[in-house]
């Protein structure tokens, strides 16, 4: 597990988190989202043990990351501004995390360069930026560390390579030790991936949530009701978070359990009613609202 314990870090007078404190579970992907200039690279690579902390601490399992390598050796950290040494090839760089990183699988490594369409000795120079991120996502699966830290991960990806991505985090999961946190300012990317969420707003967590927890107290329904006063008294009984009417239809965003919503709505004698999907975004913008913000200022 990771632990944020109250964690300051100030460059001259910016502030960039502010007391931050969070747990990250194994064996989950951690979704950590926010605007740009949130804190997310500066949280990524304090976690990673890049920066220090001005305050606070951070453990890997128990143990300070900052300048200890045995929870360093725990961790592979993907930044956003990827680098690699001048007129390297994939292959040269395989050797060199091979040196640092003992459980290094250089066979995977290989047979995932061939699957991707990518040549382990073509100098890294002349690649694309979607294929140097390629290289470096699977550089770090193939490290073999506990713990994977992307800095905007899929930025760059098409979306056949996102998914790609995304099913090799599933298969790592389902196979050993492994647990992705993946920081984005795009909600999209990490709806299908994420088991836990965090919203990182003016450097601190706004909340860190359970992603099937926030979808099982959140409803959205449609529903035809003929009797005006029935719909009035519908609206009245649920916690409604948004209404809104097409025609006769309405389609209604409600706090509370399946089960009692739909029991209400049924109450009220609907010509049709069913439950619908609820997208992350959707989700983050009652629980931001609840919190007293507007979703549409803090993320995109």
């Amino acid at each position: 597990m990771i632990e944020v314990k109250n964690v300051h870090k100030r460059f001259e007078k910016i502030e960039a988190l502010k007391g931050m404190s969070t747990e990250i579970r194994e064996g989950a992907v951690f979704g950590l989202v926010g605007s740009n200039g949130a804190g997310k690279s500066t949280f990524l690579r304090i976690l990673s043990g890049v920066l220090r902390p001005d305050e606070g601490e951070v453990l890997i399992d128990g143990i300070p990351v900052y300048e200890r390598i045995e929870a360093k050796e725990k961790l592979f950290f993907i930044p956003d501004d990827q680098y690699f040494f001048p007129n390297s090839c994939p292959k040269d760089m395989m050797e060199y995390y091979s040196i640092l990183y003992s459980g290094f699988d250089r066979r995977k490594f290989l047979e995932y360069m061939q699957r991707f369409g990518l040549d382990p000795g073509r100098k890294l120079s002349t690649f694309s930026k979607g294929m140097k991120r390629q290289v470096s996502v699977l550089l770090g699966i193939c490290a073999g560390t506990k713990y994977l830290l992307c800095d905007e991960t899929f930025d760059g990806l098409d979306p056949v390579m996102r998914q790609a991505v995304k099913s090799i985090f599933v298969s790592e999961i389902m196979g050993r030790e492994f647990t992705p946190i993946i920081a984005s300012h795009n909600l999209r990317e990490l709806e299908d991936i994420c088991d836990h969420v965090g919203l990182l707003h003016q450097g601190g967590i706004l909340f860190s949530k359970d992603l099937e927890e926030m979808k099982h107290n959140i409803q959205k329904i449609q529903c035809v009701i003929p009797d005006t006063a029935l719909e009035e008294q519908l609206l009245k009984e649920l916690d409604v978070l948004q209404c809104v009417r097409s025609g006769s239809l309405l389609t209604i965003t409600a706090r509370g359990t399946k089960i009692e919503i739909m029991e209400r709505v049924e109450d009220k004698q609907p010509l049709f009613c069913e439950i619908l999907p609820l997208t992350l975004e959707e989700i983050f913008i009652s629980e931001t609202e609840v919190a007293g913000y507007d979703i549409k200022h803090l993320i995109f």
